[in-house]
């Protein structure tokens, strides 16, 4: 990595955010998250949740604060040692989608695998198509390669998208509304695919305004005008059911005023 960028010892921390700051959106938000965990931010619409991940991710430079994706300081990076830190150690999935559309489904999952395999380490283009394989097998997509993306359901385009954020096999995934354009159907299978990912060891950074999304996660900030006022702590689903979950969460963010 390019020497212009800061280190911190972050321990066990997969993500450290301090006094993120974007005038007249956000004001000195601070979090933190460890490997393996699932991160809900919920929050009126303005609130600024996008805006928290987007910033987050490097995707916009903030006017304050730093963030830290494990010792590497990515607010004292380059935008192109930004964009290499997203390419290769995070993934996204939006609620609008983004898929090519004269490209099919496999191809426009290999898309950043190969604009990551370069240098002398390059691998072979078979190589990266069977992996893509692979996720599109763990994801019920397997026989549907071929298709492009106006032959498929709106569920199956979404995972699709998963599998594209999971190609460079990343450190954390960034989820912005990842269901906001769906029926309750496909909506409960693209999570069933979300929480089996995490359960594997991905971290998800997720924004959502759905308290049965956020059930799958195991705690949740809550923004409201740019700042966090409240956090809940679900921990794993393990014995409790996703009603139950619900019902804590529509309580809470009943106290906090929603």
């Amino acid at each position: 990595m390019c020497g212009t960028n800061q280190e911190r010892n972050t321990g066990n921390q997969l993500l450290r955010v301090e006094g993120l700051e974007k005038e007249g959106i956000l004001q000195g938000v601070s979090f933190q998250m460890e490997p393996g965990e699932m991160l809900a931010v919920m929050g009126p619409s303005g609130s600024g949740k996008s805006t928290l991940l987007y910033q987050t991710a490097g995707m916009d430079r903030p006017s304050g604060g730093r963030v830290w994706l494990k010792d590497t300081e990515i607010t004292g990076l380059s935008e192109d040692e930004k964009a290499r830190i997203r390419l290769h150690r995070m993934g996204f999935v939006f609620q609008q989608m983004n898929m090519i559309a004269n490209l099919n489904l496999l191809d426009n999952i290999l898309l950043p695998a190969l604009q990551a395999n370069k240098g002398k380490h390059r691998r072979p283009r078979r190589e990266l198509e069977a992996a893509a394989r692979e996720l599109m097998g763990k994801l019920s997509l397997g026989g549907l390669e071929g298709r492009r993306i106006t032959q498929v359901s709106g569920g199956q385009l979404q995972r699709a998208c998963i599998c594209r954020s999971m190609i460079n096999g990343p450190e954390i995934l960034f989820a912005d509304e990842p269901t906001g354009a769906l029926n309750r159907s496909a909506a409960a299978e693209v999570m069933g695919e979300l929480e089996k990912l995490n359960r594997e060891g991905t971290a998800i950074l997720m924004v959502t305004h759905d308290g049965k999304v956020a059930s799958s996660c195991h705690r949740i900030l809550y923004l409201l005008d740019g700042r966090i006022r409240g956090e809940l702590a679900l921990g794993r689903p393990r014995m409790e059911t996703g009603k139950l979950r619900e019902e804590r969460i529509t309580r809470w963010l009943g106290g906090m005023g929603w």
